[in-house]
């Protein structure tokens, strides 16, 4: 009976830390900024463990039963809270309050359960035996799940169906310290069937989990949604009606077909005419749509392209055929095209190869994952990853809803010695968005755009590069590893943006 009660330690704890890791990344996912999220959260929940620690010194009779009580409520809440978060999320006002209410319930349960378990087992164990080898199962189950998140849950599973999952293992423990002393329960075959019951509901959460995730979606999005998936990296959710397909990636809009040609056109074309030679060696950071690339490739000069982008699932969906690769002309199919599948701040380090043009097309800087790819030290590998006469262009986010954050764009390449050519577009999904050509000599723009272009010319990229007043910055910043102030003005700068809406 003691070792099932420390492999109980082992289970409880590992289903502790899924239910915190769940709640920080649905935050994360919804919410943006996943630093602050999983902060916050991993701070709640702790404060609310300690809340449960203290509470059980009121907890005087009854304790197995306490404890059966205790996983059945853990079960049933933390099981049920990835559901509850995702479906409740456009229909709460203030969605940070179920989000912090919900963390503390669940931290308070997790609070109770070591301190329960260690009175049930304190006439089994010495002192010092009952201390060190529960909180040894304790910290092996945490390990454990904090592998098993990343590694397998969140890419095979998805995380409604991890947490009742794991509802369903806190469930399956009380059902086994019931059996374990039902000769000191007064009604064992009553906490027994109350155990079946929730276990039955958290089952039918199981196997209908992608129900529930597609409703949650149906009320997020406007549009039916064709394709959704979560991966070891990004929710990805593609939406079609009538000739529009959407692609949203954690819920923000990448692109909308109908007019994604004059985000792309904006993106690639300037930079390429500038050039004074044919280019011919050619690399995308991002992108993983291929629709940079179908433009690249209207320049027969081209001989390669290599596309770094992070999610394999993003680069084989729009490879794979169907309407996705028609939308980028099956750019991802051509011969010249590599396809490298690697965290582009890593993988650039590493590159000895020099480019005539580097297009740089990552989403928003949004979390810290991604300011660094809009930082003073990754813009130095980029710029030695330039041939002498080569042009970067980065999209920038948008210099009308986010202008210091555009700017920052601009003075981060600037501190590296690069010279920034600041430009922008009016791309109706979007608004007006902003982009940055960056060169070591000084900017020409060109004036041979292929033929066929449906927005960009040499006369409208004039105009682009005019900015009105209120699209100037009223304070500069370097994007700096060590401080990421980047992010931090974007999420303010949107965040004011939405709280207007």
């Amino acid at each position: 009976m003691t070792y099932s009660l420390l492999i109980t330690a082992f289970v409880i704890s590992t289903c502790g830390l899924v239910y915190e890791l769940i709640a920080g990344t649905v935050a994360s996912y919804l919410l943006g900024d996943s630093v602050t999220q999983f902060s916050t959260v991993i701070g709640v929940y702790l404060f609310s463990m300690g809340i449960g620690s203290f509470l059980t010194r009121y907890i005087e009779k009854n304790v197995i039963q306490t404890f059966v009580q205790v996983e059945l409520l853990v079960g049933l809440v933390g099981g049920c809270s990835a559901a509850l978060l995702f479906m409740s999320f456009e229909h709460v006002e203030n969605f940070r309050i179920l989000l912090y209410s919900l963390v503390t319930i669940i931290g308070i349960l997790v609070g109770l359960e070591i301190p329960l378990l260690m009175r049930i087992l304190q006439d089994r164990l010495e002192f010092k035996e009952l201390v060190s080898q529960i909180f040894t199962f304790d910290y092996v189950g945490a390990l454990l799940a904090s592998l098993l998140f990343p590694l397998v849950l969140v890419p095979y599973l998805g995380l409604i169906r991890s947490a009742f999952l794991f509802g369903i293992l806190n469930t399956g423990v009380s059902i086994w310290t019931v059996y374990l002393f039902r000769n000191d329960l007064k009604k064992p075959l009553q906490l027994r069937s109350l155990g079946i019951c929730v276990g039955v509901l958290l089952i039918i959460g199981f196997v209908f989990s992608d129900n529930l995730m597609s409703i949650a979606e149906t009320s997020s999005y406007q549009e039916p949604i064709i394709y959704s998936k979560s991966t070891p990296y990004q929710r990805i959710v593609i939406t079609c009606k009538g000739k529009e397909v959407r692609l949203f990636l954690n819920g923000n809009l990448q692109f909308n077909s109908r007019d994604e040609y004059r985000y792309h056109e904006a993106l690639v074309h300037p930079a390429m005419t500038s050039l004074k030679r044919p280019p011919e060696n050619i690399l995308v950071l991002g992108g993983g749509d291929g629709m940079a690339v179908r433009e690249l490739l209207k320049y027969p000069s081209v001989k390669s392209i290599q596309l770094v982008d992070l999610d394999p699932t993003i680069t084989k969906l729009f490879k794979s055929g169907g309407l996705l690769a028609e939308l980028n002309k099956h750019s991802l199919s051509d011969p010249r095209i590599s396809v490298i599948n690697q965290d582009a701040f890593v993988w650039l380090r590493s590159c000895k190869t020099q480019f005539d043009c580097m297009v740089i097309d990552f989403p928003d800087p949004n979390n810290f994952s991604l300011g660094k790819l809009y930082s003073d030290t990754f813009y130095k590998t980029v710029k030695r990853a330039m041939k002498p006469d080569g042009v970067v262009v980065i999209q920038s986010t948008s210099p009308f809803f986010a202008k210091n954050s555009y700017w920052c764009v601009v003075s981060t390449l600037e501190s590296v010695g690069l010279r920034a050519t600041p430009f922008h577009a009016y791309v109706p999904a979007f608004g007006d968005w902003g982009y940055v050509i960056a060169t070591i000599n000084e900017f020409q723009p060109g004036t041979n755009y292929p033929a066929g272009l449906r927005y960009v010319t040499e006369s409208s990229f004039k105009q682009m590069l005019e900015f009105p007043p209120d699209e100037m910055p009223t304070q500069k910043a370097v994007n700096k590893l060590n401080n990421q102030s980047l992010v931090h003005l974007f999420e303010s700068e949107w965040g004011e943006y939405v709280d207007a809406l």
